[in-house]
């Protein structure tokens, strides 16, 4: 599953969280005594001082592993800038450092991509000038910066793009390609080697996404877009040109065998809205030159990969709520659009997130969640589907679902393995029997109790979730419990070490059990399981988190009495509206929620993602919106709730906060509303994730410390 597909940033990370010891892995040894004030500061230290990996490659030849690691900043927390490291898979000690500088500066490099032949590296850098990313190439082989620099030497400050011109100039093998202006994201090498494809938004002013920070309107509000286009560059004369067309944005791409054509994912209009409606096409090379591979799908696309006899191109099909989180079945498309996609996987009760080809053609491997834990498994081209591996942990070079990346020989692969009890690390090696590259975290411990899977059973069906203990758990006390509903809806809660993102994983350390179910709507138990919320928001899936809250308070020492709610997103809606149905929950914070779905529905950048949930745009059924919108029912709210936002969320913009806060307000129930600037879906600054966690653990501690 060779990363082809378009990133954000590098370093994103996840807001999933988890549970098990990784298999393979000692058992974690209790949190260390440190010099922190307080078990909350001990959980901080632990979620925001993890060392995070961005991408793991393996190489073609499955002999060595290259990986993006982010660099330490001051005070030994993570900066802004990453850095790209290659071992070999036998002596993985003699780690070597890649980069367009000379080693000893730092940058922001990331976006790795082998050559065919096992030998050179394409990564993206802003070494020739400070936020400006251009493609380089590097032979690996002559790579002479033995040593990765200390791990947490604290950064001074970002050298400025003079100081890093100077230190790149001369000092490197790395090769720069490209002298463009704009964003660039994802290369990819053709098979024969001679060129390397990219996306290249020109003149963009920031990273791609709706996840970003979105820039203010002012003036005349325009409906033009910035495109991102699949453009090539020839590996030998640096020669650049775009093949896409003008008005089209471009998604994803996958090289043809043959390195004439390449399959791509992709839409007209504006890029963060319209990727829900984007088709299959396959583009000439040489002349730009596009065609439809499969007829409309009506459905949500991802990953597409083409076939090594390149008969046959494959891609993810499903209901998918966040361009960054696909999920769904496996299809099988004509290369030629000759024939209608057909579902390889129906009915199976996973869901597929990433694939690859076997080299033979023969069917797909893929990796994906199957009943909150993660999956590889195998698709057969003529049917039937094999689990190959099954574990309690995140397998994944992606950021929010899992995924890894495939030598040639379709079992040799790299991974980034963490769980809820072990932080991040490279892992390389044959599929399930994967030995350790890195050891980047090996001081970290958890500062939060261990984590059990929970299944229930409600009228979708299976129902799974994470029951997260509280730190120094005493069974002879009772404790309060907070829900923790994830983003999406089509997403789900697999084991991964909880981030700076993570804010509602604080609460174990203060003393609190942290229920993080899988309600219908997630993924992980099959496309219909996925699909049985629409047009039914708020309703069977608050039912089957409510089931779970029962189930947590029978399996463990749970006071009925000191509940709370809390998510962020599709979980920020859903605390909105939990506490308009049942005054069980004593406490909420609903972070970037949605509080109307009729006004949010103009107020929002990426409108189209609700047409598949709500099966009309609001205009013309605005009754199937009404009746899942919190504002209906808000004179029922008794429960005193917190309320956040970005003010630059183009996801979830912050009126849909104002909104609520303001009823609340104006009914007399206990509120406040925190906006952070400059902040969009995902909080880039590490001081608003600060404040955000110790506002949630005072917030419950406030209203859950006593018994009610």
């Amino acid at each position: 599953m060779q990363r082809t597909t378009r990133s954000a940033l590098a370093l994103t990370a996840a807001i999933l969280l988890a549970t098990f010891a990784v298999a393979g892995q000692s058992t974690p040894k209790p949190a260390a005594k440190t010099a922190t004030k307080s078990p909350l500061e001990d959980a901080m230290h632990a979620m925001f001082d993890v060392h995070a990996f961005g991408q793991a490659e393996i190489s073609p030849d499955g002999k060595r592993v290259a990986w993006v690691e982010s660099l330490p900043g001051p005070g030994g927390a993570p900066s802004a800038n990453s850095a790209i490291y290659v071992a070999e898979l036998s002596a993985p000690a003699a780690a070597k450092r890649i980069t367009a500088g000379d080693g000893k500066a730092e940058f922001e490099e990331h976006d790795l991509a082998w050559s065919p032949d096992s030998a050179k590296i394409a990564f993206l850098s802003d070494a020739a000038a400070s936020g400006q990313l251009e493609l380089y190439v590097i032979n690996v082989a002559m790579n002479g910066d033995a040593s990765p620099p200390p791990v947490k030497k604290p950064a001074a400050s970002k050298p400025s793009a003079k100081s890093k011109a100077a230190a790149g100039a001369g000092a490197s093998a790395a090769k720069q390609l490209t002298h463009l202006k704009g964003f660039l994201a994802s290369p990819g090498w053709s098979p024969d080697g001679k060129t390397i494809a990219i996306l290249f938004t020109e003149n963009a002013a920031r990273a791609a996404g709706p996840l970003q920070a979105e820039t203010p309107d002012e003036g005349v509000v325009s409906e033009s877009y910035l495109e991102e286009r699949l453009t090539l560059v020839d590996a030998a004369t640096s020669q650049a040109r775009q093949i896409s067309p003008a008005d089209l944005y471009v998604y994803e791409f996958d090289w043809s065998p043959d390195s004439k054509q390449l399959a791509i994912t992709a839409a007209h209009g504006n890029g963060d809205d319209n990727w829900y409606v984007a088709g299959l096409f396959a583009i000439d090379a040489a002349s730009g030159a596009m065609r439809d591979v499969a007829a409309k799908p009506g459905m949500q696309i991802a990953g597409p990969r083409w076939s090594p006899d390149g008969k046959k191109i494959a891609f993810i099909g499903g209901l998918m709520s966040d361009e960054p989180i696909p999920g769904g079945d496996i299809y099988l498309a004509p290369a030629a659009g000759d024939g209608e996609a057909r579902n390889l996987t129906p009915q199976i009760n996973m869901t597929a997130d990433a694939l690859d080809w076997t080299p033979d053609s023969s069917g797909v491997t893929f990796a994906g969640i199957y009943n909150g834990q993660t999956v590889v498994g195998r698709a057969a081209a003529n049917g039937g589907v094999t689990r190959i591996w099954t574990g309690a942990e995140r397998l994944s070079t992606n950021p929010f679902v899992p995924q890894m990346s495939l030598a040639r020989d379709g079992t040799t692969s790299a991974v980034v393995r963490e769980s809820f009890s072990a932080p991040p690390e490279v892992w390389a090696g044959k599929i399930g029997e994967w030995k350790q590259i890195t050891h980047r975290n090996a001081d970290l411990h958890p500062a939060w109790g261990k984590s059990v899977s929970l299944q229930w059973t409600t009228s979708a069906g299976a129902v799974q979730g994470w029951l997260t203990y509280p730190r120094d758990f005493d069974p002879a006390k009772k404790y309060p419990l907070v829900v923790r509903v994830h983003g999406g809806p089509s997403w789900a809660v697999v084991p991964d070490w909880p981030t700076r993102w993570s804010y509602a994983m604080a609460l174990p350390a203060a003393g609190y059990f942290v229920l993080q179910p899988n309600p219908r709507g997630s993924y992980g138990q099959g496309e219909k399981f996925t699909a049985a919320n629409v047009k039914d928001f708020g309703y069977g899936d608050f039912l089957d988190i409510m089931a779970g809250v029962d189930e947590a308070i029978a399996a463990a020492p749970i006071d009925p009495e000191r509940l709370g709610l809390t998510g962020w997103s599709y979980g920020g809606y859903m605390a909105m509206w939990g506490v308009t149905q049942t005054n069980r929950f004593h406490a909420a914070m609903a972070g970037a929620g949605l509080s109307d779905w009729l006004s949010y529905y103009g107020e929002n950048k990426i409108d189209q993602w609700m047409i598949p949930f709500f099966g009309a745009s609001v205009y013309d059924d605005p009754t199937v919106y009404l009746k899942s919108a919190p504002m209906s029912f808000i004179k029922n709210v008794k429960t005193p709730t917190l309320v956040v936002a970005g003010d630059s969320d183009g996801e979830c913009p912050p009126p849909q906060s104002y909104e609520f806060w303001h009823a609340l307000k104006t009914l007399g129930v206990p509120t406040e509303l925190v906006i952070y600037p400059h902040e969009g879906h995902e909080f880039a600054d590490p001081k608003h994730s600060r404040d955000v966690i110790e506002r949630a653990v005072g917030w419950f501690d406030r209203y859950l410390t006593a018994v009610k």
